[in-house]
């Protein structure tokens, strides 16, 4: 039997990876190749049964899971993020929960045909709009940033509140002899609520000052930190079921607003474990999803769940945002992106039989509702929300921007080519001398050092999608390099060459911890800004097919010193050119003075 669930759980983890790759290649959201991978996998192969392949162990493994994901959420929440999206993000985390439960459980009786205490149960599950869907979306969409911030800060601080709503209300429901009146149960959720926050709040602050004091060396940290969710998340359901959700996602957003040194690596241990979780629960729990059930929902069941999407959605945020200063399009985006994700299928699957034995008959339905509305917001949101974003004009068309780190004369007349081909660039330098002429010159720039948390703040990377650094420090530019690697992917990140190591003091940085060449060896900062000196500029240079590669090359010999290659699509080539432009590309290359005349 162990040795059947190994097998299962590295074909799981497999088929999640594999399913994120496929995603990331064809450009697909990631949550649509994974429910696809479920439910091949269990309803339609059979291949994949999870209540029976891993019995009482699933329970306990989904809710470890999803309070590690929840804290993964919590560390990317930043509070300068609440205060720049204003008044609509505490609306939406206020009012929104509170009028979505009221018109979804509402909408669950008088249409859905569900009694009250079902329906109310049913009101809370669809709360949630979890990080489990909401990151992968923002990641494909590109949103601006205060728009991504809203959905972001929606989807991490409503998901285990609508969860706890809803164990408060199951055991309101189920134990019903027990007492309880309309103001304890309120009472008791307030109060579970704060305590489960302080305490992963205190947890979370003692172990960021114990970081930076030396209390744990650098490669216990992550480790450190992944016990430290489960504890608080086993801690605080010993005050409430379903309360350690609360606790971990304070633990994450306590952590991630202390500045530690090391949270950048800690959130990069945190996002490889987070992206195996996610991958491996949607696959789980959309497996183990009973096909018959939905093909038995009827007329009722599917215009409740058109009501959800359509108009409760909706209706609920124009309702929580009105008077906010949200502007309009945000609200429109906001009003039809809700996908839920792996908390409602979790409560859901675990509510829905206990009701059913606490006498509820109709709560048969409530696991197949939660996921026909799982399946459905999951794939019409994540084919549609990077082309409503786009035709609203929140989204970036393009992410082949270039962010160059370093203003000189050479890095300003680059910059310019580059707007003049109408690809995105953004000029950053810490010298506000040193970015006036671009600034005379009409180019994009920001003032101040890349890799601040300012920066962090108020760059707007939407468009962006490679990095150039190109300062006289190279190992500032192999700083910037390892930073934004994360960020753009190694492939995309690129500095100036450096010397030779046998030619410079540090004999050489080491290979990962700077970014790939971008020109020939021979360009090194002081040359280029040598030649520039002595009148070389760049030059743009489209081929066509009566005019290519071929014929430039004989009249510029010395093309590859320091060049990159604009595609038709606004893609960018940096490095070598040893696979040579084709027509339609256009070539923007440092040239003497003589071959620019």
């Amino acid at each position: 039997m162990a040795h059947d669930i190994v097998h299962l759980v590295v074909f799981i983890a497999c088929a999640g990876v594999a399913a994120q790759w496929l995603a990331w290649r064809f450009r697909i959201p990631a949550i649509v190749i994974l429910t696809a991978f479920g439910v091949l996998l269990g309803p339609v192969s059979g291949v994949l049964q999870p209540s029976e392949n891993f019995g009482s162990l699933l329970t306990p493994f989904v809710q470890l899971a999803v309070a590690v994901i929840l804290f993964e959420g919590g560390l990317n929440l930043h509070l300068h993020e609440l205060k720049d999206a204003g008044v609509g993000v505490r609306r939406l985390i206020t009012a929104g929960p509170v009028l979505a439960f009221a018109l979804g459980s509402g909408a669950a009786h008088f249409i859905g045909g569900l009694s009250w205490p079902v329906a109310l149960v049913f009101g809370a599950i669809t709360i949630v709009t979890g990080p489990t869907v909401i990151m992968p979306l923002l990641r494909h969409a590109r949103l601006r940033p205060r728009t991504a911030s809203i959905l972001k800060w929606e989807g991490i601080v409503n998901d285990p509140v609508g969860a706890l709503l809803a164990v408060v209300l199951f055991e309101y429901f189920a134990l019903a002899d027990s007492g309880a009146t309309g103001i304890s149960l309120v009472a008791e959720m307030i109060e579970t609520i704060v305590a489960a926050g302080m305490f992963g709040g205190l947890v979370g602050y003692l172990l960021g000052k114990a970081y930076p004091l030396g209390y744990f060396p650098e490669y216990l940290k992550g480790p450190t930190m992944l016990a430290a969710v489960l504890l608080v998340y086993a801690g605080a359901n010993i005050l409430h079921e379903e309360a350690g959700l609360v606790s971990a996602t304070t633990l994450g957003l306590v952590m991630g607003n202390m500045n530690l040194p090391s949270i950048d690596e800690l959130r990069r241990f945190k996002e490889y474990i987070t992206v195996i979780l996610v991958s491996g629960l949607f696959i789980v729990l959309t497996a183990d999803l009973d096909p018959g059930l939905l093909i038995e929902m009827d007329w009722r069941s599917w215009a409740l769940l058109a009501t959800l999407i359509f108009i409760v959605r909706p209706l609920t945020v124009f309702a929580a945002t009105a008077g906010a200063g949200l502007a309009h399009e945000d609200r429109i985006l906001i009003g039809w992106i809700a996908p839920r994700g792996i908390v409602a299928a979790a409560v859901a699957g675990a509510f829905s039989v206990r009701m059913v034995e606490a006498g509820y008959e109709d709560a048969v339905t409530l696991l197949p509702l939660v996921f026909a509305l799982i399946i459905l917001t999951v794939t019409l949101h994540g084919f549609s929300i990077a082309r409503l974003a786009k035709h609203l004009g929140i989204a970036s068309q393009k992410q082949n921007g270039l962010i160059i780190v370093g203003a000189s004369p050479w890095t300003i007349d680059l910059a310019s080519h580059l707007h003049e081909l109408d690809v995105p660039v953004i000029l950053v330098d810490g010298s506000w001398h040193r970015l006036r002429p671009a600034r005379l010159a009409g180019l994009p720039i920001y003032f101040g050092q890349v890799v601040s948390a300012s920066a962090d703040e108020t760059l707007d990377l939407s468009s962006m999608g490679y990095l150039l650094a190109a300062s006289d420090n190279d190992a500032y530019n192999a700083l910037v390099c390892t930073r934004f690697g994360n960020e753009f992917g190694r492939s995309r990140v690129f500095q100036i060459p450096m010397p030779a190591a046998d030619q410079h003091e540090t004999k050489g940085l080491i290979s990962g911890l700077r970014g790939q060449s971008a020109f020939a060896a021979a360009a090194l900062y002081e040359e280029i800004l040598r030649r520039y000196f002595q009148g070389w500029r760049f030059q743009k240079t489209r081929f066509t097919d009566s005019y290519t590669y071929e014929d430039y090359k004989a009249l510029v010999p010395d093309e590859t010193f320091a060049s990159m290659v604009v595609r038709p699509n606004g893609a960018l080539r940096l490095g070598s050119l040893e696979t040579a432009p084709e027509p339609e590309d256009t070539l923007i290359n440092f040239v003497a003075p003589k071959k620019s005349e």
